[in-house]
């Protein structure tokens, strides 16, 4: 038997099995266990005293910058977001600490999704140096600790290429992969928005496809309702839901979008030199 090496450099992640993609129990399996890693969407008004809605999106927007300057891969965001909202739904904290437990976050989703992982030097940087390396070590444990170390949370990114291969609309392989790009963002902007706690990963990652093929009707000759059945087959999730879903994350880009242009209004042509302020999403 031979074995041939496929690794070439600069490769940061593994190439996509077509066998695990094409098994149906992988996909099932997925389906059947990410409820377990949902947050309570009540927390703030059951757990957390000191820290509000607008404060968590501050935070998750300053913690999506931080991953796209660097160049993380796209699942460390939605990864980390998942390990901030579990542990707000189970450990009170003050304001002033968010933003060390969503470094801490960060710091463990990219060791777990990341080649080369965040420093937790840069981390302190990006905070302005408003946390010190002592205290992000030491909140790395605590976060591992309240999540009883149970961190291969399943996020809609595991669900984008599963939904991609079941698809009967065949896109040339650019336009698949922008597709999916678009669907990456679409995510990102759910991970912000606390809205979409309540969502399953598969319905986020359902209707972030759904939004995104939008864009290519004319070219897929597939309407909104025939491509929400192809959904509802693929995850077993009711028409109705996937809907709400791909309107609300249409509702969410429009709301981005606005913001990000009087953002931009306000600031001019000026640059911000550290990633403090979303300006808009980019489908480029």
């Amino acid at each position: 038997m031979d074995l041939h090496c496929q690794e070439r450099f600069g490769l940061r992640q593994s190439y996509k099995d077509p066998v695990l993609l094409n098994d149906d129990r992988v996909l099932n399996n997925l389906l059947a266990y990410e409820e377990r890693y949902m947050p309570n969407g009540a927390y703030f008004k059951v757990v957390q005293k000191d820290v509000k809605p607008y404060m968590r999106k501050m935070v998750a927007t300053w913690m999506l910058e931080v991953c796209d300057e660097q160049q993380c891969e796209e699942e460390v965001f939605p990864l980390s977001m998942n390990y901030l909202d579990r542990f707000l739904s189970i450990q009170e904290i003050k304001k002033s600490r968010l933003q060390l437990l969503g470094a801490s976050c960060m710091f463990l989703a990219s060791k777990l999704r990341e080649a080369k992982p965040l420093s937790a030097e840069k981390l302190v940087i990006y905070t302005d140096k408003s946390i010190t390396l002592d205290e992000l070590m030491s909140w790395e444990l605590i976060v591992l600790d309240k999540l009883q170390w149970d961190i291969s949370a399943i996020t809609p990114h595991d669900f984008l290429d599963h939904i991609f291969a079941r698809l009967p609309c065949q896109l040339n392989e650019e336009r698949q992969s922008l597709v999916r790009k678009h669907a990456s963002t679409f995510i990102a902007l759910c991970c912000t928005d606390f809205r979409f706690v309540l969502f399953t990963p598969s319905m986020i990652a359902a209707g972030a496809v759904c939004a995104a093929m939008a864009g290519f009707q004319h070219e897929v000759q597939t309407t909104r309702e025939e491509m929400l059945g192809h959904m509802h087959q693929i995850t077993n999730i009711e028409q109705e839901c996937l809907s709400s879903c791909q309107d609300l994350i249409e509702d969410a880009l429009q709301l981005n979008v606005i913001g990000g242009q009087d953002n931009e209004m306000k600031l001019g042509a000026e640059q911000p030199t550290t990633p403090t302020d979303l300006q808009a999403v980019d489908l480029s």
